[in-house]
C-alpha cells in the first residue's frame, strides 16, 4: 500500500523535463499538464481516423470476398451445360484471414512498426506485446459484453457450427499458453529465431484444422454436426449509408460515411451471387423498352465518377437529412463531428473506389493508412509515457489495446445484430486472439529474431518477460471464466448472445467485471506493485 501510495505521489508530482517531442522542439517548453492533454487528445484524434479508414478497409475487403467465379456443370445424362457462380472464398477461412486479420491489423501494424524501431536492439520493445496481449483481453472481454446485449430482448442467437468455434477457440487458448512457454519455460526471457518461426507457422495450421472442420475432413475433424444455416446468411437491407447519384452512365451506389457507421462487411455470408461491379443503368427513353432494366460493367469514367464522389462525400459537413432536422443543438453536434472527422475523410478519399481489381487495390492502400496512424500512435505513446512517466506497458494494456480494437468491437457488433447466427460475432473475437499472438507477436519478433541472429548471433531478450508473463496467466484464468459462462448460456438459454435481458446485462457486467480484474492486475504487476 505505501509503495503504491508513493508511486501515485511521485506520478502527480512529476517535474522531470521530457526533452522528445512530436512535431515541433517548441514542445518542450510547454507544461507537463499542457502537454499530457494534447498529446491524449491527439491520441484519441488517432484512433478516430482508425475507425473512419476501417470502414473503408471493410468496404474494400467485402468486395474482395464476396468475388465469386462462373463454374460450368455437365449433367451427365442430358449433357446439358449450366453456369453457377460460387464463391472464391471460404466461409471459415474468410473470418479467420481477411476478418480476422483486418479488423486486428492496426494492432499488427503497432508492433510491427515497434519491432523495426527496435532493429539492432538486443531487447525487443514492450509496446507491441503489451498493446496485443491487452487488446486480446478487450476482445474477449469487453467485446462480449457488447454482443450479448446487442441481440432484442427475447432474441436469441447460437453458434452454428460448434465444431468451428471449437477449433478457433482451441487455437486461441493454446496462442498463450505458446507463449508463456517460449517466455518462462523453454528459454526464459529470451526468444530464439526458432520459436519466433514456430510462432507464425501455428497461424497456417490454424488455417488448415479451421478448413478441415468445415469441411469436416475425416480423422482431422471433430464429429459434431453443423446446424442449418439460414439461407441467406444476412437478411436483406439497404444500408444507411449507401447514397446514389444520377449519371450519365450509371446509376452509381458510392459509401457515404456521413454517418459515421461501418459499412456491412457481413454480406460475405449471403448466398446473392451479384458482384456489385454490375450497375443498373438509366431506362432508355423508347416505350417499348421503358420498364426494362440492363445491367452492364462500370466504365472507367464511371469509376473516375465515383472516385469524384468520394471527395465530395468527403468535404460534405451537412447531409439533407441532418438539414431537416428541427432540434439545433443536435444538428450542430453533428456538423461539429463532421468538421472533426473531416481531415481524415478528405486524407481517405484518396483511396481508390474499391469496384477495381475486386477491391484488392483499396484493401491494400488501406492497409497503408493504418500503418501510418499506427506509427504516429506509437510516437504519441512514447512521449505520454516520457512525459507522465507511467510505464509503457500500462499504457499499452489500456489505451491503446482499447483504441486498436475499435475495429473488432465495430465488426462484431455488426455481426451481432443483422447475422441470424452468432458465428462470425464470436469467431472474430476468437480468432483476432489467435492472429494477435501468431502474427501480431510472432512476425515483429521474427524480423527482431532475424536481424540478431545475421548481426550478432544472438537471440531476442525480452526486458520484462516477467509482466509479460503475469498478464498471460490472469488472461487464461478470466478468460476460463468467460467462457465457462458462454457454454452456461448455450445450456440454460440455448444460445451464446441475447435472451433474457435481465441475464444478458448481467452477463455483460461479469464480463466487464473480468476486464477490469485483468487491467487492473496486470498495472500493477508491470508498475512492481505485486
Amino acid at each position: 500500500m505505501y509503495k503504491m501510495i508513493g508511486y501515485l505521489s511521485s506520478f502527480l508530482a512529476h517535474d522531470e523535463k521530457c526533452e522528445s517531442y512530436l512535431i515541433f522542439s517548441g514542445e518542450t517548453n510547454l507544461g507537463n499538464s499542457v502537454r499530457i492533454l494534447l498529446y491524449f487528445l491527439g491520441l484519441a484524434y488517432c484512433f478516430i481516423g482508425l475507425s473512419a479508414i476501417t470502414s473503408r478497409f471493410f468496404q474494400s475487403m467485402e468486395n474482395v470476398v464476396k468475388h465469386s467465379r462462373e463454374v460450368v456443370v455437365i449433367d451427365p445424362v442430358t449433357k446439358a451445360e449450366t453456369i453457377r457462380h460460387e464463391k472464391v472464398w471460404n466461409y471459415t477461412i474468410a473470418d479467420i484471414s481477411l476478418l480476422a486479420f483486418g479488423t486486428s491489423f492496426p494492432q499488427i501494424s503497432l508492433a510491427t512498426i515497434d519491432a523495426i524501431r527496435n532493429l539492432g536492439d538486443l531487447y525487443a520493445g514492450g509496446l507491441g506485446p503489451g498493446t496485443l496481449v491487452g487488446s486480446a483481453a478487450f476482445d474477449l472481454f469487453p467485446i462480449h459484453a457488447v454482443c450479448v446485449v446487442i441481440p432484442k430482448a427475447g432474441e436469441l442467437k447460437k453458434i452454428a457450427d460448434l465444431g468451428v468455434w471449437i477449433v478457433e477457440l482451441f487455437w486461441s487458448f493454446w496462442a498463450y499458453i505458446w507463449l508463456y512457454i517460449i517466455l518462462e519455460v523453454w528459454t526464459p526471457n529470451v526468444i530464439t529465431l526458432w520459436e519466433a518461426l514456430l510462432t507464425v507457422l501455428q497461424y497456417g495450421l490454424l488455417l488448415i484444422h479451421a478448413y478441415a472442420q468445415d469441411k469436416r475432413w475425416p480423422y482431422i475433424s471433430l464429429p459434431i454436426a453443423r446446424d442449418e444455416r439460414p439461407e441467406d446468411w444476412v437478411p436483406e437491407e439497404t444500408p444507411k449509408q449507401k447514397s446514389h447519384e444520377r449519371v450519365e452512365c450509371s446509376e452509381i451506389n458510392h459509401f457515404n460515411e456521413e454517418n459515421g457507421d461501418t459499412v456491412d462487411i457481413f454480406s460475405i455470408h449471403s448466398e446473392n451471387p451479384r458482384d456489385m461491379s454490375y450497375v443498373r443503368v438509366p431506362q432508355i427513353d423508347d416505350a417499348e423498352n421503358s420498364d426494362k432494366v440492363i445491367e452492364t460493367r462500370l466504365e472507367d469514367t464511371c469509376l473516375l465518377t465515383i472516385w469524384k464522389q468520394q471527395f465530395v462525400d468527403a468535404l460534405t459537413v451537412e447531409s439533407q437529412e441532418s438539414k431537416k432536422m428541427n432540434n439545433i443543438y443536435i444538428r450542430t453536434a453533428r456538423i461539429f463531428w463532421q468538421l472533426l472527422l473531416l481531415p481524415w475523410r478528405f486524407m481517405f478519399a484518396f483511396v481508390p473506389p474499391c469496384h477495381i481489381a475486386h477491391g484488392w487495390i483499396s484493401f491494400i492502400c488501406s492497409l497503408l493508412f493504418i500503418s501510418g496512424i499506427a506509427y504516429i500512435v506509437t510516437k504519441i505513446t512514447d512521449l505520454i509515457s516520457c512525459v507522465t512517466g507511467i510505464n509503457a506497458y500500462v499504457i499499452a494494456f489500456t489505451a491503446l489495446a482499447s483504441g486498436t480494437s475499435w475495429p473488432d468491437l465495430v465488426a462484431s457488433k455488426i455481426a451481432a445484430k443483422r447475422q441470424k447466427t452468432a458465428d462470425s460475432a464470436i469467431a472474430n473475437i476468437t480468432c483476432s486472439n489467435s492472429v494477435n499472438i501468431y502474427v501480431g507477436i510472432g512476425v515483429p519478433w521474427l524480423i527482431d529474431t532475424l536481424y540478431n541472429f545475421i548481426a550478432y548471433r544472438q537471440p531476442l531478450r525480452i526486458q520484462n518477460a516477467g509482466g509479460l508473463s503475469f498478464s498471460l496467466i490472469v488472461f487464461f484464468a478470466t478468460s476460463v471464466g468467460c467462457i465457462s459462462v458462454l457454454v452456461a448460456r448455450r445450456i440454460v438459454f440455448g444460445a451464446e448472445l441475447g435472451g433474457p435481458r435481465l441475464w444478458a446485462w448481467i452477463t455483460c457486467a461479469f464480463f466487464m467485471l473480468l476486464w477490469i480484474i485483468f487491467v487492473v492486475l496486470s498495472s500493477l504487476k508491470v508498475s512492481g506493485f505485486i
